[in-house]
């Protein structure tokens, strides 16, 4: 019994993650077609092809679905700038610049419309606001201990001394422009690949063109 028992859990894990990614990719794509205010979970059921009680053994609640995508998106995030690595002896600031900005950028084209639809409600949804603002703050300090590390060993040259609020300027900007919020990049302006270079030469002017060498 013990050796039928063992071999049946990796099928059943086997199901659990298939059903489990099965809800994630329901909302996903609901979000393509409504704001996330207007998805339920018997929707999100429906979609996944799962019953309700099947979407409450894996979720409390679609936000909790929502904090799961969001959170396999700052570990994207992680992954793709090597876990935030400092900048290397034969890493230029321009190639510096281009890895972050560059894995940001793949992250949000990667977890469109998710990260859009986020941003979007971050202003009405109170717990939306608090999952973004956590995500944000890892960003942060992790890029700030880059930047302070780079000034002490004199090799980094920011516009402001200040440099978790520059930091934190550079990050929102980038969250915005790459989530295409009108206020930043104007309405019909899809050219993503233009929006990248600004934010690459934006990065790179405010840490290492600030003139102190």
């Amino acid at each position: 019994m013990s050796g039928q028992a063992e071999r049946g859990e990796p099928a059943t894990r086997r199901r659990g993650d298939k059903h489990r990614q099965a809800i994630m990719q329901a909302v996903r794509e609901l979000l393509q077609e409504r704001p996330f205010s207007e998805l339920s979970v018997s929707t999100i059921s429906l979609r996944a092809g799962v019953g309700r009680s099947g979407f409450y053994f894996y979720f409390d609640s679609k936000y909790a679905v929502l904090a799961q995508i969001v959170a396999e998106a700052t570990q994207e995030l992680e992954e793709l700038t090597q876990f935030f690595a400092p900048r290397r002896s034969d890493e230029s600031p321009e190639q510096f610049a281009k890895r972050m900005v560059g894995s940001a950028a793949a992250v949000y084209a990667h977890n469109d419309p998710v990260m859009a639809a986020c941003n979007a409600a971050r202003y009405t949804d109170v717990e939306i606001q608090g999952m973004l603002e956590q995500q944000f703050e890892v960003v942060v300090n992790e890029i700030v201990a880059i930047v302070e590390a780079e000034m002490q060993a004199g090799t980094a040259s920011p516009i402001s001394d200040d440099i978790p609020t520059l930091v934190r300027t550079l990050t929102g900007t980038t969250a915005m422009m790459l989530t295409g919020d009108p206020a930043f990049i104007g309405r019909g302006d899809d050219d993503i690949d233009r929006r990248v270079r600004l934010l690459e030469q934006l990065w790179l002017n405010s840490l290492w063109g600030g003139g102190r060498r």
